[in-house]
């Protein structure tokens, strides 16, 4: 079955087509895309018919360069209640994660990884845009792109030591349009699309972060949108953090809130990719975070209230989560980082982690 896309990423099409004379309006309708979503974030629209519609009018304006020059016209707000999340993460490597995890709302194909350098340098990672059905379309992958660059700019407020641009396509455009919208040397025909980027970037902190609005913006999320497939596994997280701090945080005790038997649980969860064991862990080191952030309480206190044994047990899984001590953490040396590894092989993120 074909996917969706929301039609926010086509906001500034109908302003590229006209600055070249054509009608917006024809194109769309000659590639089945709703009129409607010109103008509006939130239609759904075939993602193949809008990659069509995107290829189909760079070739008849011609606009080689369609897909840089509608992301001229995006702003963070196209990722609708998302940015709020965003914007409000503490390091760039926590917004690009939130932005993973929350990315099919947007499109349930599309995919943001953090990948090791594919030139092999120590010290570099990529960041890296593609789809679960193949190579994304050329202008489809400008657009996608060059919006990341530019969301990245904003989250920094400048240059961002971007090393230089991989693309999986030969380029239409000259490539000096590429190199003059990055700044940077752009390769062609690489085996994926990204940026490459210093991997201290990642732990570079956002300014004028608003810690509370950032957990409220995760909290909605979480809790209005689940990713597709999952249905078990957020309702056992709302249940495990029911449970913390009031009662052994054990499966049965879950299972028992939920309605359903133990095992059964067991099996819905490994079904959508995760277990309560990593629930119970994500859970666990949120609220930690939180109690030693925005609290005075003594360890030993928040060992209870996270439903830890003992303070040892407390001190052994912050250095886990985050290689430092529940006294660094509360000193602010540790960001918070998003649920986003709950899902079975996205565990692990971010490489080097």
């Amino acid at each position: 079955m074909a996917s969706v896309i929301r039609s926010a990423g086509m906001r500034g099409f109908r302003g590229v087509v006209e600055q070249f004379g054509g009608d917006a309006e024809a194109l769309a309708a000659l590639h089945h895309v709703p009129l409607k979503a010109l103008d509006d974030d939130d239609v759904l629209v075939s993602d193949v018919a809008m990659a069509k519609l995107l290829e189909g009018a760079a070739r008849t304006l011609p606009c080689p360069d369609l897909g840089l020059r509608i992301s001229e016209y995006q702003d963070i707000g196209i990722l609708g209640p998302l940015a709020v999340a965003v914007q409000n993460s503490p390091t760039v490597g926590a917004a690009l994660e939130c932005a993973s995890q929350f990315l099919f709302l947007h499109s349930p194909a599309l995919r943001f990884s953090i990948v090791e350098d594919p030139e092999g340098r120590a010290g570099e990672v990529g960041l890296c845009y593609g789809s679960t059905e193949g190579t994304p379309p050329r202008q489809a992958s400008d657009a996608i792109l060059a919006f990341v660059h530019r969301m990245i700019r904003v989250l920094v407020g400048g240059s961002y030591a971007l090393h230089s641009v991989h693309l999986s396509h030969l380029p239409k455009a000259p490539a000096r349009r590429y190199t003059g919208f990055f700044g940077v040397e752009v390769r062609f025909g690489q085996d994926a699309s990204l940026l490459r980027v210093p991997r201290s970037l990642l732990d570079r902190p956002l300014q004028s972060v608003d810690d509370t609005l950032h957990e409220i913006a995760l909290d909605y999320l979480h809790s209005h949108f689940a990713e597709p497939g999952r249905v078990v596994a957020p309702k056992v997280r709302t249940s495990i953090d029911r449970l913390l701090g009031t009662s052994p945080p054990r499966i049965a005790a879950a299972a028992r809130l939920l309605g359903i038997h133990p095992r059964t649980l067991q099996r819905r969860l490994a079904a959508e990719g995760t277990s309560f064991e990593v629930l119970l862990d994500d859970a666990r080191r949120d609220a930690a975070h939180r109690l030693l952030t925005r609290t005075e309480l003594p360890l030993a206190q928040i060992s209870g209230l996270v439903g830890l044994s003992e303070q040892s047990a407390l001190t052994r899984c912050v250095r886990r989560w985050y290689g430092t001590t529940p006294s660094a953490v509360r000193a602010g040396g540790a960001p918070r980082v998003s649920g986003a590894r709950s899902r079975g092989p996205a565990r692990r993120a971010l490489p080097g982690t």
